[in-house]
């Protein structure tokens, strides 16, 4: 146990063998190990400080009464994310390959469900992404341009965003690679500015704003569930990097240290970031601060403030573009290789070597949601549709450690109860936005799309594996 908790440089390169040689698909294509570890954690800490920090804090402090409740739920999610990372860095020290935790729940739990992944992401879960991250890149550039975030501007330059960040990878990975580590450090080193800004200027100005911390108000733990659904937006991002896993020099040594330390310096500083909105705001106003970076800037510096937190807000939300366009292609290259998708899902560009297929379909589709959906609707829509997936990864832990041929090269520490803390939490969230009114109705609808996906995969992928038996026998 404690071999695998000491970050030695030595023990993790016995354990786990240099994987430098490109993974290639039973279709004969490639994507080659070209991510190193800076890149790699870059994706993980810039695929998750995205929108969420920027644009949830109002939304939890809507649904919860006070600033004890409010951190709690923040720091719930962290340990969520936290658990989930340990769980998750196993398996994929034994599965640094293509796609992710579509390969972690095919290695557990069969090709069906790796299926109703796949096809949840397709027509889902990076689509809804898309167009939810786009928005808040469109309302903070238009507040960095002076203007009112209006509807049509908004949808415009949203679809127009995805334009771009789709272009920037479908040329190559190392052009994405570049945007998000630039990207990723404009964005953290903003949110610490902003941070130490709120305490050495804003808090010995208000006081704070945390008291009172229980204030009389009516308080259900089912509010408590349906406020972590915006929290786990923020939060999202955590295991971005495993599915680069088949990119990444090293990945199965690599991809453990990346997914556990990218999870922790996020949780620090989304801590900080909330504590540091309540010290300039009182919770009242937060619950309607909708571009609450910028409002806390212009609170502690006026104008100059606004507008350098909306640049860097919208250059956070540019990274987060491209960072979902590394990632959600390469899940549909990963099923298509397997058989498990259309085959020219597993198309390779022959001359910028990325997944320039798989590439377009998310581009057309993020489009289209951010044509028909609000932004609270796309990301309470994405976390729905994530965390029963999530939580098969996790789960998949117990079942892979059965087998013999399992051997991964790190082990999560306080196993069993990491990672069943992890799907307990799952089940709170996913039974709590079920039996609250207001969420309960947008939730079945979004699990009745993941199970759609039965009866695509009876009629197209299970047809033909049927047929191929019959033939053989």
């Amino acid at each position: 146990m404690t071999r695998v908790i000491i970050w030695r440089l030595g023990s993790w390169e016995e354990a786990c063998p240099p994987l430098s040689e490109p993974e290639q698909t039973a279709s004969g294509a490639t994507l080659p190990r070209r991510l190193g570890m800076w890149s790699a954690t870059a994706v993980v800490v810039g695929g998750t400080v995205g929108s969420g920090i920027f644009r949830s804090p109002a939304a939890v402090a809507d649904r919860l009464p006070g600033s004890l409740a409010v951190m709690a739920v923040w720091a719930m999610g962290g340990l969520f994310a936290l658990c989930g990372a340990l769980t998750l860095a196993e398996v994929a020290a034994a599965y640094p390959r293509t796609g992710g935790l579509y390969v972690f729940i095919r290695e557990g739990w069969g090709k069906l469900l790796a299926f109703l992944f796949g096809w949840s992401e397709l027509v889902l879960i990076r689509a809804v992404l898309l167009g939810a991250v786009s928005i808040t890149f469109a309302e903070y550039m238009l507040r960095l341009l002076g203007r009112n975030p209006e509807d049509l501007y908004v949808r415009g330059i949203a679809a127009a965003s995805i334009l771009v960040t789709a272009s920037l990878n479908y040329l190559g990975i190392r052009w994405g690679a570049l945007v998000q580590n630039f990207t990723t450090v404009a964005k953290y080193s903003g949110l610490v500015f902003l941070v130490v800004l709120a305490f050495a200027i804003g808090l010995p100005r208000t006081g704070g704003y945390f008291a009172p911390l229980l204030p009389k108000a009516d308080f259900s733990i089912a509010a408590l569930g349906v406020a972590l659904v915006s929290v786990l937006w923020a939060f999202d991002g955590w295991l971005d990097a495993s599915y680069l896993g088949g990119e990444i020099i090293d990945g199965g040594k690599v991809l453990p240290r990346v997914l556990i330390l990218g999870t922790s310096a996020v949780f620090l500083i989304y801590m900080l970031a909330n504590l540091a909105y309540m010290a300039v705001l009182p919770i009242g106003e937060l619950r309607h601060a909708r571009l609450v970076a910028a409002d806390v800037a212009g609170r502690l510096i006026g104008p100059p403030g606004v507008v350098f937190i909306s640049a860097i807000v919208a250059i956070s939300a540019f990274g987060l573009l491209t960072e979902a366009f590394m990632i959600a292609p390469r899940i549909i290259f990963a099923m298509a290789a397997d058989g498990n998708l259309f085959q020219a899902g597993a198309a390779v560009h022959p001359r910028f070597r990325t997944p320039y297929v798989a590439i377009l379909v998310d581009a057309l589709l993020g489009i289209l949601f951010v044509m028909l959906r609000s932004f609270e609707q796309l990301a309470d829509a994405f976390v729905i549709a994530n965390v029963p997936f999530d939580a098969l990864g996790v789960a998949a832990v117990f079942v892979l450690r059965r087998r013999k041929d399992y051997h991964p090269a790190f082990r999560v520490p306080g196993y069993p109860l990491v990672p069943l803390a992890f799907l307990c939490a799952a089940a709170f969230l996913l039974l709590s936005n079920i039996v609250n009114p207001s969420s309960r109705w947008p939730t079945i609808g979004v699990l009745a799309v993941i199970l759609l996906g039965i009866p695509v995969y009876c009629a197209t992928v299970g047809r033909g594996s049927s047929a191929s038996k019959n033939r053989s026998s």
